[in-house]
């Protein structure tokens, strides 16, 4: 167990700074900081998005980032050299864990990889500490219900990253379809068009970055050898620590499609057709997939590519124009991007998106109101949108090798699902995909209780088996909060 791993300044000089903070602050972590007290956040998992979590936070008045956290010490040190060139006081950690002791951290921020966004939202909360957990909120169900329960528990504040929550012309935009502008919704559809090269391929274990804890960056996942060429990033693409670029990118307008149809619980139902097609790698994840949620009277359907428009193109394939987004379908036209068209195609209305970068703000704000209710994605939110990403890769890690006509077969009664598999087969044809070498996989089409958040009916004891995993001790996920 790797202890702290100090910053520049001495043992002596963090010592005398830890007890004048501590009498700097004066009120109890249950209440509201007063308007001049300094909000103290620590961000974990600083390599890439954590980077951009320190300057965002920086950036607030009444906010003062005191820590950094990461298992590998080159990007720890990284940051903290920032933090000494602007004359800036700051601690840093390797073991997260000793990160907690720090009582006068009021918030915590976590960019870590998927498999630790549990332990990290759970542990600051018993610690007392609010916390901004980036997308997806959870690697598998059972984690997102139990950080759910421990925000509740303990009185915290805990926001979620899917920051397109506070962006106002979205919000504007999903307002004007729920007042029934356009009738009724029909059909929620959400893209991830995103290049995805192959990973590469190795042939045995690979060499551990000497500045990486190893342990600590495994956490609640098996310790194994590392089998791709890149411990960062990739782990993207792999089942132990990551969700695909469903769960990657996609969960940002999965949420955006949950919440046009105004779903406050998982889906009855899932199917997943997709593969991982076009190259052989190290890459476990499907990079081409169709997520179809039964929702009533208006399902959600999430189409994810990786590959691009077509063989030897660098160019993506969009629907209606839109490559990352929502196009919402109602009865009197649609809503693409920032536009609302007719049902001729003909814009009506724009709503002029921002992106959501006031989701930092937004979450400072409700630390000091203490009020969940001024959250724009408090946990629960993030839950059940990170989960319907884990139920279509459910779907998808249960499924079987298939051809074009079985597919076909399987979706002929929904006519948004073989509109949408016609469309795959175009895009795949003209990536020329070798389908003896990265075949079709036809999801499992699962059922599944809301009130109770598991699998029902058949193959539901495979699919609750994948509710949650086998965790490494002791970084386990605690069955009480």
């Amino acid at each position: 167990m790797k202890g702290v791993a100090m910053s520049t300044i001495t043992r002596r000089r963090f010592l005398k700074g830890s007890i004048a903070a501590s009498a700097i602050s004066a009120l109890p972590y249950s209440k509201a900081a007063g308007a001049n007290d300094d909000i103290r956040v620590a961000v974990v998992g600083i390599r890439n998005q954590g980077a951009n979590h320190i300057n965002w936070f920086r950036k607030i008045r009444g906010v003062r980032v005191v820590a950094v956290c990461d298992a590998d010490k080159s990007i720890l040190d990284r940051e903290v050299k920032k933090f000494t060139d602007r004359n800036e006081r700051v601690d840093g950690y390797i073991d997260f864990r000793r990160m907690l002791d720090d009582k006068s951290i009021d918030a915590v921020v976590t960019a870590t990889p998927n498999h630790w966004h549990a332990l990290v939202t759970i542990w600051s909360c018993q610690a007392g500490k609010d916390v901004y957990v980036e997308k997806p909120v959870c690697h598998n169900i059972f984690e997102g219900r139990q950080m759910v329960r421990a925000a509740r528990k303990y009185n915290r504040i805990v926001q979620s990253g899917t920051q397109r929550r506070s962006d106002g012309g979205l919000r504007r935009a999903v307002d004007y379809i729920q007042q029934g502008h356009l009738g009724k919704i029909k059909l929620a559809r959400g893209l991830c068009y995103v290049r995805r090269g192959s990973i590469g391929k190795v042939d045995g274990p690979q060499l551990i970055p000497p500045s990486v804890d190893y342990d600590m960056w495994c956490g609640p996942a098996a310790k194994g050898p590392l089998m791709r060429k890149n411990l960062h990033y990739d782990w993207h693409w792999v089942w132990p620590t990551g969700d695909g670029d469903l769960g990657n990118n996609g969960i940002h307008f999965m949420d955006v499609c949950r919440w046009v149809v105004g779903a406050d619980k998982l889906a009855p139902r899932v199917i997943s057709i997709g593969g991982r097609f076009g190259y052989v790698d190290d890459g476990r994840t499907p990079n081409t997939q169709i997520i179809y949620l039964d929702y009533e009277p208006a399902p959600v359907i999430y189409e994810v590519r990786g590959l691009s428009q077509n063989k030897g193109s660098s160019v993506m394939d969009n629907y209606r124009g839109i490559r990352i987004d929502v196009v919402i379908q109602c009865e009197g036209g649609y809503l693409a991007g920032g536009w609302i068209y007719d049902n001729d195609g003909k814009k009506i209305k724009q709503f002029v998106r921002g992106g959501g970068g006031g989701h930092h703000a937004n979450f400072i704000k409700a630390v000091r109101s203490r009020k969940t209710t001024d959250l724009n994605a408090d946990i629960l939110e993030g839950h059940l949108s990170s989960s319907l990403c884990h139920m279509g890769n459910i779907s998808h890690r249960l499924g079987k090798e298939a051809g074009p006509e079985e597919i076909a077969e399987s979706v002929k009664g929904n006519k948004n699902m073989v509109e949408a598999f016609g469309r795959l087969e175009g895009h795949l044809a003209a990536n020329e995909v070798n389908f003896k070498q990265t075949p079709r996989i036809l999801g499992l089409p699962l059922e599944f209780d809301g009130d109770a958040e598991r699998f029902t009916g058949a193959n539901s004891d495979a699919a609750n088996a994948l509710l949650t995993r086998d965790y490494r001790k002791p970084f386990v996920v605690p069955e009480k909060v």
